[in-house]
């Protein structure tokens, strides 16, 4: 735990007292539900054409067939429910993988699972002629769990260390963002198709395609909440842990399970958006502290925030075209990943 305290600067390594740590804590959340109703508000009403709140509020509840009304309800709405969703798998992924592997530098990208989600689809359409963003999900969704499981068997399965499941994920990304680029390359035609999936954005996403990837978000979730005891236990090291009581190469391979589920059900239905997973559990531990019991909870309500707000950004800044959320988010985590390095506080993991 001093480890990981050590990761987060000086004033983490001073413990607060235990009330005024649950206080922090709880104010940090109730904070959260409201910066999540702002940009969710904010979400329905700006974009190019901008519609008053009570226009908004008219439209969800007593709609009458106004332009504002299907603007707000067909489009809009399903495109911030697709925010959320993914928001939050995107930061409970990352907030699981950064505790998993006791590295702040880590996010869901390193186990593979956009790698494969990306070369899946490519595949997909390139030699198969899929056309469907319904079938791009369960293509991506089998992608992202084949890396994550090739990945597992590199590193050691149940044997695995965090440093060997870097340094397999770092081989897979770069193989499978290898053929990635390389198909794209000798067919244009799947290069065309592939840039509208590959930017990663919430604009003209289906809320179908929602629904239907609700199942493993929902598990995935589940399963990370659910392994936040074991994994805090395994922070303080797997020889700390197995004194414990925790059963290491079960959590191990349980939270690359979650993972995949999080990350290849968001990476299918927006395309692979970066820097989410990385940036949030950094933003969240200035309340929560390193326990994944309080951390999880925390990005998975913080990540929908950045993810909408992001993509609100992204619609005002050039109008009447947009942005795509993907490198907004990758422009704010480029920026956090430079200030994190410059620092030099990863070397104390």
């Amino acid at each position: 735990m001093t480890a990981v305290a050590g990761a987060l600067g000086p004033a983490a390594q001073v413990p607060a007292p235990p009330g005024r740590r649950a206080a922090l804590r709880t104010t940090g959340l109730l904070l959260g539900l409201v910066l999540l109703a702002v940009v969710v508000l904010a979400s329905l009403a700006i974009g190019t054409r901008q519609i008053p709140l009570h226009d908004v509020w008219s439209a969800l509840v007593s709609p009458s067939g106004t332009e504002n009304d299907a603007i707000v309800r067909q489009l809009r709405l399903p495109r911030t429910l697709i925010g959320i969703a993914a928001g939050a798998a995107l930061g409970l992924a990352g907030a699981v993988m950064q505790t998993l592997t006791r590295n702040p530098l880590a996010d869901p990208g390193l186990l593979g699972v956009n790698a494969g989600a990306s070369a899946a689809v490519v595949t997909a359409i390139s030699l198969l002629g899929v056309e469907s963003f319904d079938l791009y999900l369960w293509f991506a969704l089998a992608g992202a769990a084949l890396a994550a499981i090739l990945v597992n068997l590199l590193g050691g399965s149940r044997a695995a260390t965090p440093v060997r499941l870097a340094l397999a994920g770092t081989a897979v990304n770069a193989a499978l963002f290898g053929y990635v680029n390389g198909l794209q390359l000798v067919d244009l035609g799947t290069l065309e198709t592939m840039r509208h999936w590959s930017v990663g954005t919430l604009a003209g996403r289906d809320a179908d395609l929602l629904v239907k990837a609700l199942p493993m978000l929902v598990a995935g979730m589940l399963l990370a909440f659910g392994l936040a005891r074991p994994l805090g236990a395994m922070a303080l090291g797997d020889d700390s842990a197995r004194a414990l009581g925790a059963h290491v190469g079960r959590t191990r391979v349980l939270s690359i399970a979650a993972i995949t589920l999080l990350c290849g059900a968001a990476t299918a239905v927006c395309g692979p958006i970066g820097f989410i997973g990385l940036m949030i559990p950094h933003a969240v531990r200035v309340f929560s502290g390193p326990d994944p019991r309080w951390l999880f909870p925390a990005c998975a309500l913080y990540a929908p925030v950045l993810m909408l707000a992001s993509d609100v950004v992204g619609r005002v800044v050039v109008p009447p075209s947009e942005i795509e959320v993907g490198i907004v988010t990758a422009f704010l985590g480029g920026l956090l990943f430079i200030h994190l390095v410059r620092q030099r506080k990863v070397a104390q993991l």
